[in-house]
């Protein structure tokens, strides 16, 4: 990070502090300059997050090559979230910690492994490694859905894998193969709230070596709170399925 920047990011920590402060680093030509953002996060003590409307005005002054936030209080150390968003931005991020002072460069990680990510909701959840197995294993890419956590709680609120399964080109079958989405109804919820990839008798994972035990079958899932895992898939979770979904664009492994 230039001199220049660095002084830039320090003074707007200190004007945000006890909040977390956040920006973006700019290239304008061979210039770089810092573009402060408001924190629009709900607790801007403990995260950040800036509107869409500011990264769009950034872009329009030039390309953007990094991301800047604070950590008040505590080290530089990146959390779960901040490694998590930080590889799904492909850019790289500087945390600050204030007032020590402390700057760290977060590099982005081009492939996060399938087996054991942290949960994150809405970067690293269920979906997200479905949507992952997807594109490692079938060459599929999906938009990237915006999900509030906490909607499949709401009864007056999107159901959003039965809203969006079709328009994502899935199609409702009856008997699963290796490679369909199962989703799933977990706990007291009033949407089916969970997915994960039926991989059948083979738990074997595109680029990552899956040790696993016991027969199959088997499945990838990502469960809130807990890593991403493969497990036996029988039981009590077959009494939580509610669908089981196939892409036809493509054939079966």
């Amino acid at each position: 990070m230039r001199k220049h920047i660095l002084a830039a990011v320090q003074q707007h920590a200190a004007a945000q502090y006890p909040r977390e402060c956040c920006g973006l680093v700019v290239q304008v030509g061979r210039a770089h300059r810092y573009v402060p953002c408001e924190n629009t996060a709900d607790d801007p003590s403990e995260e950040f997050r800036i509107a869409p409307e500011a990264y769009a005005d950034a872009e329009d002054l030039g390309e953007i090559i990094a991301v800047v936030h604070s950590h008040p209080d505590a080290t530089s150390r990146p959390s779960a979230a901040d490694v998590a968003m930080c590889n799904a931005s492909g850019l790289p991020w500087y945390i600050l910690s204030w007032p020590e002072g402390d700057l760290r460069l977060l590099d982005p990680v081009d492939q996060v492994p399938l087996l054991g990510r942290p949960f994150v909701h809405g970067v690293q959840d269920c979906w997200q490694v479905c949507a992952d197995w997807f594109a490692r294993a079938r060459g599929l890419t999906f938009p990237r859905y915006q999900r509030e956590d906490g909607w499949w709680e709401k009864a007056d609120g999107p159901s959003h894998y039965e809203d969006l399964y079709e328009a994502a080109g899935f199609v409702r079958v009856d008997v699963p193969q290796r490679g369909d989405l199962i989703i799933m109804s977990i706990g007291r919820t009033a949407h089916p709230n969970h997915a994960g990839v039926y991989l059948g008798d083979d738990p074997s994972l595109p680029g990552e070596q899956a040790r696993v035990f016991g027969a199959g079958p088997f499945l990838l899932h990502h469960l809130y709170g807990k890593p991403s895992e493969i497990i036996v898939f029988g039981g009590p979770w077959w009494d939580r399925a509610r669908l089981i979904l196939r892409h036809p664009s493509v054939s079966p492994e």
